[in-house]
């Protein structure tokens, strides 16, 4: 009698061994983590400070697109915006015409939410210029999160902001204050950063930002006047934004910015950055 107990309380114990391993007993089974998504980032530069970001999983992301005036504009974009395709995000760093450019008539072209300083905003919708509804307000160290798996934390940019509005009731031009320029660190659904400085000068907070969000690629302006020259670009990748890779931009398009990728790639010499050079029209993978 005692050896058939013993042998029925080894049964239990092995089904109740086998069924706790397996999560049915008073066990929650642990989801694993889910995997970044994998896949490839593709940027198109669009001239001066514009690029398209194809996403790894899609999704187009336009920023600062200068493209109906934009002597660089690739040709087939400048004469018919949908050459991009669906426009997902749309960004905006500051409201000078080579950055807001034609991002209002792309975000009612796409539907698509335009988001950008808060001061920059609000004006473009006073002025009748952006729907209220396509209009996404926000300001440095803010985020925003369009899209599942993407995040844009805005960041500061030593820099000034002015929109110029032909008034079609007088027939001319008129200045109104835009805020203040910003810079954004863009985050991909697998994890890949990009930081797009747009129009910046030289400020000791660049070291606090690639420390605080350790961007893997950087948009660096390099055309001076209105940004940084070579020379100040590239003391500041080499002392405070060792990042792995930089992409120059915002030259080659306006006579007043002179800067030069050979004075960059000169200035450079000595950094573990890696100079990543484009051309207008040109798109990369990484």
């Amino acid at each position: 009698m005692k050896l058939t107990l013993l042998k029925h309380s080894l049964v239990k114990a092995t089904l109740l061994a086998g069924l706790a391993v397996a999560g049915l007993v008073g066990c929650n089974t642990v989801q694993p983590e889910k995997a970044p998504m994998a896949g490839k980032t593709e940027l198109l530069w669009l001239g001066q400070a514009g690029f398209r970001i194809t996403t790894p999983g899609g999704k187009n992301i336009v920023i600062d697109p200068w493209l109906s005036g934009g002597p660089k504009t690739p040709p087939n974009i400048k004469s018919d915006f949908s050459a991009l395709g669906k426009i997902d995000v749309l960004l905006v760093t500051h409201a000078h015409v080579d950055h807001l450019g034609d991002a209002p008539a792309l975000a009612k072209l796409n539907n698509t939410v335009l988001y950008g300083p808060a001061d920059m905003v609000t004006p473009l919708q006073t002025l009748g210029l952006l729907p209220a509804n396509l209009g996404h307000r926000f300001n440095k160290t803010g985020n925003v999160k369009p899209l599942p798996g993407i995040k844009v934390t805005a960041v500061a940019a030593e820099h000034s902001s002015l929109i110029v509005f032909n008034n079609p009731a007088t027939g001319k031009n008129e200045s109104h204050p835009a805020g203040e320029a910003m810079g954004y660190i863009i985050e991909l659904e697998n994890g890949f950063k990009i930081w797009h400085m747009g129009d910046t000068g030289l400020f000791g907070d660049m070291k606090f930002i690639f420390d605080r969000y350790k961007p893997d690629l950087v948009l660096i302006p390099i055309g001076g006047n209105f940004t940084m020259d070579p020379e100040d670009a590239a003391f500041a990748m080499k002392n405070w934004i060792p990042s792995k890779q930089v992409i120059p931009m915002h030259y080659n398009s306006n006579p007043l910015t002179k800067g030069t990728l050979a004075e960059f790639e000169a200035a450079m010499k000595g950094s573990t950055t890696k100079v990543v050079p484009m051309t207008e029209g040109q798109t990369l993978s990484f």
